[in-house]
């Protein structure tokens, strides 16, 4: 039975980056040098700069381009992947595009299972009029995981189309970075710290030598080489991504392959031991304006000192650093509100994706195409997913898959694992927020089911659906005596939590759905009402400000836990 969703509708607001800022300064140290407290600022900044599950950044600065900033991030199994986002004032963000667009450049996605396998950090450089993103993919299996590494380029960074296919090779470690030398030769540092040559065009790369062991030399992750006044220096995180995570810094002078000497005020940026809103931060990297000021972007949860609800996940920030010459490199500790470095306000730019901060009205409209900044988990089948069909103008018709995502990480079908879902997303970016859907669905078999989800990964989601179960159905039964009586209409409530940090889900709620509302679409609501709870309601879309709350789960479920790495999607599944 198809699915048409006639009306879209997101209003995002209330508890954003703009009203928050960090509960508590940094203990003194590093992170709070008094250097760093006496930069010239005279603009008014806000965190998170990209909203929303946006992590592992990398920024460049590119003159060339108007003097605007590009910068990527993971995107594991979401497709589109690898996003690109623009900034010339680095305070409005536009999505420019996706660097993996198409099936063809890497059909893998549809034979991962794990719910933390497909593109980890990428980095993003620009050099003699083209752009590349290195990354890696990762799949895991049985007894083992499996790097593919991926190299990318444009010259048309604004295009989808433009990205190449990728160059790919066997990548020993994660976490790529691409960097080149005065001569022109592509060097390629990995975690681990690993230092190899490279050639962009065959992939084929040198043997590849440890360069340094941090400060602990455990977890070392996301290096970024940089060369200023004859020195190369090395920017990792260590600590691993969580409430340990570190930005630490060493440089060498005359050799890219060192020795490295640490700087004695690492690490240079972190959150750990302090009780700020921002936590997690870590795994950075360094870019100039045109001004020639510098900052640092790092990845982060807003999540307190609790470090419970996270829904968001790892966010993009961008602060201010000073680095003098000969000097090191001296980062402003990550708040909410921040005065950085003046830019001209600017959103004059190329493209047609969207601003991070517009909220979303979209009805769908004959001849448009897919909203750019919406996704789905691994490949979708295109075929499933039809706007305006004959007959029903203004609409995105789904066509129902064969899986679930509430029945686990896996489903089978004839022992054949499904990993292709009629999913489609798009990234929460607010702490408080309405997203409405209005469905136009009546299915005729005990099993299917359309509605919305809060949707971290298979395991951990939070849904409110319409499907046939027995009349007699109430929250203690489970729909299970529908051999006994007539199946009819239902909305119901599941939470899929076995991968959370939640220990005990909500259990299903169903409610008949009234056959007034049968002459119209429903409209399902999901609503953020407060820091740590979603609330999911429905109501006829004849009279939408009378509607019923189904369920309320905790933020919690959707924070964490096998989707540590990852971030909260809201929209529409049909299964």
């Amino acid at each position: 039975m198809f699915t048409f969703i006639n009306f879209f509708l997101a209003t995002l607001a209330a508890a954003n980056a703009v009203t928050i800022t960090s509960t508590s300064h940094p203990k003194p140290g590093p992170t709070s040098s008094p250097s760093a407290n006496v930069l010239t600022h005279n603009e008014t900044h806000f965190n998170p700069a990209i909203p929303g599950w946006h992590s592992d950044p990398s920024c460049v600065f590119v003159p060339e381009q108007n003097g605007t900033t590009f910068c990527t991030s993971s995107s594991f199994l979401l497709t589109p992947g690898l996003a690109v986002h623009a900034s010339k004032d680095l305070a409005s963000w536009k999505l420019a595009s996706h660097a993996m667009n198409r099936k063809s450049q890497y059909p893998d996605y549809d034979l991962s299972l794990s719910q933390t396998d497909g593109i980890w950090a990428a980095t993003i450089r620009y050099h003699e009029g083209t752009f590349y993103i290195i990354t890696i993919y990762r799949k895991a299996n049985a007894t083992a995981s499996i790097s593919t590494g991926l190299i990318f380029h444009t010259t048309d960074i604004y295009s989808d189309q433009a990205w190449s296919d990728p160059v790919v090779y066997d990548a020993e470690y994660i976490d790529p970075d691409l960097f080149w030398d005065d001569d022109g030769t592509a060097y390629v540092a990995t975690a681990g710290t690993y230092l190899q040559t490279v050639n962009l065009t065959t992939g084929i790369f040198s043997n590849a030598t440890h360069i340094s062991d941090g400060t602990t030399g455990l977890f070392l992750e996301g290096p970024h080489l940089y060369k200023k006044d004859g020195y190369y220096y090395l920017m990792v995180a260590e600590g691993g991504s969580g409430v340990n995570h570190t930005v630490t810094i060493s440089r060498s002078k005359g050799s890219i392959w060192g020795p490295y000497e640490n700087d004695a005020s690492n690490p240079i940026l972190t959150a750990v031991n302090t009780t700020n809103y921002f936590q997690n931060v870590g795994h950075a990297d360094l870019f100039h304006d045109a001004r020639g000021n510098w900052w640092a972007c790092a990845l982060t949860w807003r999540s307190g000192p609790q470090v419970a609800t996270y829904p968001m996940g790892r966010e993009t920030v961008i602060t201010p650093a000073t680095w003098d010459k000969g000097a090191w490199p001296i980062i402003s500790p990550v708040t909410g509100v921040e005065s950085a470095w003046y830019l001209p306000a600017s959103r004059n730019l190329p493209g047609n994706g969207p601003f991070v901060d517009q909220p979303d009205a979209i009805d769908f409209a004959p001849n448009s195409t897919m909203p750019a900044h919406f996704g789905f988990w691994r490949w979708p089948d295109t075929s499933a997913y039809t706007i305006s069909p004959p007959g029903h103008p203004n609409t995105l018709r789904l066509t129902p898959s064969a899986g679930s995502i509430t029945a686990g990480a896996v489903d089978y079908i004839a022992g054949y694992a499904i990993t292709n879902y009629t999913l489609v997303m798009r990234l929460q970016t607010d702490t408080l927020f309405q997203y409405n859907v209005d469905l136009s669905y009546n299915p005729k078999v005990a099993g299917e089911e359309a509605g919305v989800t809060v949707f971290l990964n298979q395991v951990q989601n939070i849904n409110l659906g319409i499907t046939l179960l027995s009349s007699n159905t109430t929250s203690a039964s489970n729909g299970i005596d529908a051999l006994n009586s007539t199946l009819v209409p239902h909305l119901r409530f599941i939470v899929s939590g076995g991968g959370s940090h939640q220990p005990d889900v909500p259990g299903p709620e169903y409610m008949p759905i009234p056959e007034a509302w049968s002459q119209a679409p429903i409209r399902l609501i999901i609503r953020a009402v407060n820091q740590t709870h979603y609330m999911l309601s429905a109501a006829s879309s004849l009279t939408p400000y009378d509607e019923y709350a189904i369920g309320t789960a905790p933020g919690v479920v959707v924070s964490g836990g096998d989707g540590d790495f990852t971030g909260m999607r809201v929209f529409m599944s049909s299964c």
